[in-house]
């Protein structure tokens, strides 16, 4: 039996807005399993980015409970949920968040410093020759189109060889060719380094690509398909 490798149970999420508590997750219960690929789709304002990130951790559950790797995400202070991201998972913006007075190879090394690999440039390196910018290593962010950017964080989100891969909408910022370029090498990623795969994306032809797409509507699951 395929272990689970994250387990949402009743999970939800309400957060302050202005005209008082705004329920953004409603009962989120969901098991996703080591090794698969899941998109999760559904209308803006749906609940997908945020559930993302409270399997990322970037947001706290307000109730029900959030496992990863069999710990619990909301029982983490911040300084033990930043070093389970670090050591566990490998998280892809729409916008690229590259530091802009790093190299290409700097950025890609910087989080393998921080987690104390001696080879941290060594895997770099080789992390960007995967993606087909080994040549751009020593380039800026602003000398670099939004296709080779978007590469560059795919690279660092994998470098540390992470459990759990998440990506938000990747390709929202790039054109279609870019965009399938940058699919092509997440799944491609994902398959060589054995990572669980959970992808946020509009786009249909994306999230069939997934082994499963779960359909999110108003903060509540209403669909999943193989």
């Amino acid at each position: 039996m395929t272990p689970t490798i994250l387990s949402l149970t009743d999970a939800r999420l309400t957060l302050d807005g202005n005209a008082g508590p705004v329920e953004i997750l409603r009962g989120i219960t969901l098991d996703i399993e080591r090794g698969e690929s899941v998109g999760l789709t559904g209308p803006s304002g749906s609940g997908k980015s945020s559930l993302l990130m409270l399997m990322g951790g970037l947001e706290r559950a307000t109730g029900g409970s959030v496992q990863a790797l069999s710990q619990d995400l909301s029982a983490m202070d911040e300084d033990r949920l930043a070093r389970f991201r670090r050591g566990n998972m490998g998280i892809v913006f729409q916008s690229f968040h590259l530091i802009p007075t790093m190299t290409a190879l700097e950025n890609v090394a910087l989080p393998l410093e921080i987690a104390g690999h001696g080879d941290a440039f060594a895997r770099a390196e080789a992390e960007l020759e995967a993606v087909g910018l080994g040549h751009r290593r020593g380039h800026y962010p602003s000398e670099m189109s939004g296709g080779e950017q978007q590469r560059v964080a795919l690279a660092r989100a994998v470098a540390p060889r992470p459990a759990i891969l998440l990506a938000d909408e990747p390709t929202g910022n790039l054109d279609a060719a870019n965009g399938e370029a940058i699919m092509d090498l997440l799944f491609g990623l994902q398959e060589r380094h054995g990572a669980t795969l959970i992808m946020v994306t509009h786009a249909p032809e994306l999230a069939e690509r997934c082994n499963r797409v779960v359909q999110l509507f108003d903060g509540k699951i209403v669909g999943a398909a193989e």
